[in-house]
């Protein structure tokens, strides 16, 4: 099985000024409040002025700068991409005037447009950018928001010429640190007896298997489970949301999409848990990302519309931002590496994608997924035993934490299945405790996404 062919490269409208417009919009959603601030390259009558050091990068079709230099920002080393090593003093104070000698407006403009994916022709077999060749990879930062710790540069210089402290985002009426969105991705609602079937035939045990037949045909299915998962979650004050596929017909690839179909029972009972306080969005079938119509007509038949959430976490960065802007979600939260736990983006807010072809912030909200359940144990992922979970996330929480981003979580409504021990049940529960014990603020999609276009 092959990706289709990669869709042509559009020439793509990234000069300075496009640049420093989209990194310093999101700067300001940061960090809300910030003053008016003349920030740029030099020029005339700036009071903070950032060393252009991109060179000719952005008018070619390079995927990959130079290699980063390493300087120490907040006890971190962090990777400056278009830095000048020979300057020592990445900030220079003067009054009421700051210099920046490393180009952080090109290099978080680079890492949070997803320059790589855009210009790379790498992808795996599903036709997603792969781990193994993004810049997060080669250089081991995927764990680290990078452009975060650019922006607190950037914070440092805005309170040294405007004499104002600038404070990270707030969450919810509480005011928390960060934010926390919980998720399900409904893959599958009637196939939890499959493995034990077939474990029962190769054992040669018709008894048993004639009993788990039995039971399927009978009974609900232990994957059957959606009112038990969004109880699991309200434990904690936080409410669910389910990504919903609408189709159960495999995909041209062979691959399957739901194993349910989403009849009116179901309806119904998705009704009901909106009536909770649940969120009920958008689970693009295969090959939507990279249809619009496909994705326009699944989504208006079964009324899922607001958020979205791409199967196997499918994104051609030539082609879905235009299809989802084209079919009106409010947000997405498709954009983490299956391979891995971490920030794809190297961005632990949510922010407005680039859209290569028109040159512009898309007109939807991305929620990056932080950490999804099948990568901790997956054996082409991480392969993490279940005591090595939670200590292996705890970093990735706190540096979310520090800048008042969203923790972004998907856990699968077949991994709530007691039978699992791997990352089950169990896992959530104590990854839940945790954030709560962080004082997280729980929010839906919805939520996170009335909070940055309030």
């Amino acid at each position: 099985m092959f990706p289709a062919p990669l869709p042509c490269l559009v020439p793509a409208s990234a000069s300075a000024e496009v640049r420093l417009a989209y990194v310093l919009r999101h700067f300001q959603l940061a960090y809300p409040g910030v003053p008016a601030i003349a920030i740029g390259y030099a020029g005339t009558q700036l009071q903070i002025e950032v060393a252009d050091l991109s060179a000719n990068f952005f008018s070619e079709i390079n995927p990959y700068p130079p290699a980063p230099h390493w300087r120490e920002w907040q006890g971190q080393q962090i990777p400056f991409f278009f830095d000048n090593p020979t300057e020592s003093q990445l900030l220079s104070f003067q009054e009421k005037k700051v210099l920046i000698s490393a180009d952080i407006i090109s290099a978080a403009f680079y890492l949070l447009s997803g320059w790589q994916e855009y210009f790379s022709s790498e992808r795996d077999r599903h036709g997603r950018f792969p781990y193994a060749a993004s810049v997060q990879k080669t250089h081991n930062f995927l764990t680290l928001p990078v452009v975060n710790y650019y922006f607190d540069v950037l914070k440092t210089a805005v309170e040294h010429v405007s004499g104002q402290p600038l404070a990270v985002r707030r969450w919810g009426t509480v005011r928390a640190d960060f934010a926390t969105f919980i998720s399900h991705d409904v893959d599958n609602m009637r196939s939890a007896w499959k493995a034990p079937a077939k474990a029962a035939l190769a054992q040669q045990k018709p008894g048993l298997f004639s009993k788990l037949l039995w039971q399927h045909l009978t009974q609900p299915d232990a994957w059957d489970n959606l009112e038990a998962v969004a109880a699991a979650t309200a434990h904690y004050g936080a409410e669910s949301t389910f990504f919903i596929l609408p189709v159960d017909y495999p995909a041209t690839n062979g691959l399957r999409n739901a194993d349910y179909l989403l009849t009116t029972k179901l309806a119904q009972r998705l009704h009901a848990l909106r009536q909770h306080g649940c969120q009920v969005a958008m689970h693009g079938s295969l090959g939507s990302a990279t249809n619009a119509e496909k994705l326009h007509v699944e989504s208006e038949a079964n009324y899922l519309v607001g958020g979205i959430r791409f199967h196997y976490l499918c994104w051609e960065p030539r082609l879905t931002v235009s299809v989802v802007e084209n079919t009106g979600f409010e947000y997405d939260s498709t954009l983490g590496f299956a391979e891995h736990i971490g920030f794809r983006h190297s961005y632990c807010q949510p922010f407005y994608p680039f859209n290569f072809s028109t040159g512009r912030a898309a007109n939807f909200l991305e929620i990056p997924l932080t950490v999804m359940d099948t990568t901790l144990h997956h054996p082409a992922y991480l392969q993490l035993a279940p005591d090595e979970i939670l200590p292996v996330l705890r970093p990735i929480f706190a540096e979310t934490k520090k800048f008042g981003g969203v923790v972004s979580v998907l856990w699968h409504n077949e991994n709530f299945d007691p039978a699992n021990t791997r990352n089950g049940p169990q896992q959530f529960h104590q990854l839940m405790r945790y954030l709560e014990q962080e004082g997280t603020q729980f929010l839906t999609g919805r939520e996170i996404y009335r909070a940055f276009t309030a």
